[in-house]
């Protein structure tokens, strides 16, 4: 049943409110997005490149299954309240790691499922945490570490413009147009359609906003004496896999080459050797010479999947190609 959520704020909570980008979020709201069998309109693709990968490595069957169900309770020791404005997964996951027992057990309890793996994380949740920090660490591998790039780039814009807005029309114009369930009146953040009630009373000062390209609709959690984490569906979202517009490339090709030019252009997704060896034309030996130069140049990164790896264009080539067009 849905129930409306109000969160009264005083200056106190205002001045505490800021932002966060959680690699964990992303995680958690990526997989049940993956697990839902859902056909996203806007991760299609992302969908159609991951979940092989994904089903390849038991992850459909394993802990994150059992403790991300398509549509139900996400279980909060998943995402640990992030100390900084941008946390890197392994402190996150050193965090979930470190998850006092009792909050796993209660965590556990809240999501109600008497599976084999539940129970065994009951029993014995620091090592239940342990395999489950390296299950997560394979799927971000896979998953999500060759496109960080870009869903890094959609989050900072979204930061940058949420701060230039309230700096331009306040805080009030910021959290009525986060989402069409969310409104601000009288001091009072409202939230429509939550599954579970959410007040100032229970939670503690202040509020995180994560922005998320994953999230479809509000998410809250709550551990007191921390503040309150709000995700929400940040803006841009819609281009993020769009392909984009080809470069100039003899500008580029003038300083890197014409091979290597090719190969980060190739890069628009996450590709191995054989593959970029089978679309360019260009010898496997030749491919694996160039992306070892553009990776020592921190143009292109490198991500295990299975037996293969996986080469993915970085931020610093995601500035150049766009700074060319």
């Amino acid at each position: 049943m849905s129930v409306l959520s109000e969160l009264a704020f005083s200056a106190d909570d205002l001045a505490l409110t800021r932002f966060a980008i959680s690699p964990m979020w992303e995680v958690a709201t990526s997989f049940r997005l993956l697990v839902s069998g859902v056909a996203h309109p806007v991760h299609r693709g992302w969908v159609e490149q991951v979940r092989p990968r994904v089903a390849a490595a038991g992850l459909d069957s394993g802990w994150l299954s059992e403790l991300i169900p398509p549509d139900r309770y996400l279980c909060d020791f998943l995402t640990p309240f992030p100390s900084e404005p941008t946390p890197t997964l392994a402190a996150e996951l050193a965090a979930i790691r470190a998850t006092p027992a009792e909050r796993v057990r209660a965590d556990l309890d809240t999501l109600g499922r008497a599976t084999p793996p539940c129970a065994a994380l009951r029993s014995d949740p620091e090592a239940g945490l342990a395999r489950v920090a390296e299950e997560i660490e394979t799927y971000w591998e896979l998953a999500l570490a060759p496109y960080w790039a870009r869903i890094r780039a959609v989050l900072d814009a979204e930061v940058f413009h949420r701060a230039r807005q309230v700096a331009e029309q306040g805080a009030g114009q910021l959290f009525n147009d986060l989402h069409s369930t969310v409104s601000w009146d009288d001091n009072t953040l409202r939230m429509a359609r939550r599954h579970c009630g959410i007040s100032r009373e229970t939670v503690g000062s202040g509020l995180l906003l994560i922005p998320s390209v994953f999230v479809g609709r509000i998410l809250t959690w709550t551990s007191p004496p921390n503040p309150p984490q709000l995700a929400y569906p940040a803006r841009g979202t819609g281009t993020l896999w769009e392909r984009r517009p080809m470069p100039r490339a003899e500008a580029i090709s003038a300083v890197l080459g014409r091979s290597r030019t090719r190969l980060l252009t190739e890069l628009e997704a996450p590709a191995s050797t054989t593959e970029l060896a089978g679309r360019t034309g260009i010898s496997a030996a030749g491919v694996s010479q160039h992306l070892a130069a553009l990776r020592g140049a921190g143009m292109v990164s490198a991500h295990r999947a299975g037996r293969s790896v996986l080469y993915a264009r970085t931020a610093v080539a995601e500035t150049l190609l766009t700074a060319s067009l």
